[in-house]
């Protein structure tokens, strides 16, 4: 299935196991809030999601590269992968 090969379907995914959230990684719209409403993610969620990126996709997340923007949802998260990829 398409789908489950696109970068937002295996973030949705890894966000979902990583945080051991009761939901399923489609229940994540793709322009969903990630903090400060939408799932209602902390700041403890991002170090878990930065690692869980790296992991995911073979990318190092730099310091410099960590700002609010990035996590705003899946979309900024998948967009930031596919240009640390260049795809």
């Amino acid at each position: 299935m398409e789908e489950d090969r696109s970068i937002e379907y295996r973030i949705k995914r890894m966000i979902v196991e990583r945080l051991d959230l009761k939901i399923e990684p489609e229940d994540i719209e793709d322009e969903e809030m990630l903090f400060g409403g939408g799932l209602g993610l902390d700041s403890v969620a991002t170090l878990e999601i930065v690692v869980g990126l790296e992991e995911e996709f073979g990318i190092e997340v730099l310091d410099e590269e960590l700002r609010v923007e990035l996590f705003d949802s899946v979309r900024s998260l998948a967009d930031y992968v596919r240009k640390k990829k260049g795809i």
